[in-house]
């Protein structure tokens, strides 16, 4: 009795509600929400253009790119300097020997003995590269 036949055209049952009327309210909320901020953002967008149209067109010094207020003497592409280079990599390295030093502490009294053997293989490593940083002076600011 459900689907019916009249000049060859189906009349099927109505579909059964798929959501409840709470979730149908939530889910036109959020779409309501996203159609009035698409809208504002819209909205805003054709008001900054109509109100820059009518500003006259910036001049060369208005344009150019400004470093701490002084203009470029050197290109993009130009060499640097890199004495800071190997002093970043001492900070690194203590820095990376404190920040695991900490968790570690908490670990040992759980893991005992494997995690100082870890631990002295993690020092050893970073004093090599501390070794290193010093044989090449890197200690010897100038």
């Amino acid at each position: 009795m459900g689907n019916t036949r009249r000049c060859g055209v189906s009349r099927a049952k109505s579909p059964p509600q798929l959501l409840a009327s709470s979730e149908f309210a939530l889910s036109d909320g959020l779409i309501s929400c996203f159609v009035t901020a698409a809208s504002l953002f819209v909205v805003g967008a054709v008001v900054q253009w109509w109100a820059s149209r009518g500003s006259p067109a910036a001049t060369w010094p208005q344009r150019a790119p400004v470093m701490a207020g002084g203009g470029v003497e050197t290109h993009a592409w130009s060499r640097y300097h890199a004495r800071y280079f190997p002093m970043t990599l001492v900070f690194i390295a203590f820095e990376m020997e404190m920040m695991f030093m900490y968790p570690w502490a908490v670990v040992f009294l759980r893991e005992g003995g494997r995690a100082l053997v870890e631990m002295a293989m993690f020092l050893g490593l970073l004093s090599v590269g501390i070794v290193y940083a010093w044989r090449e002076g890197a200690f010897r600011w100038q």
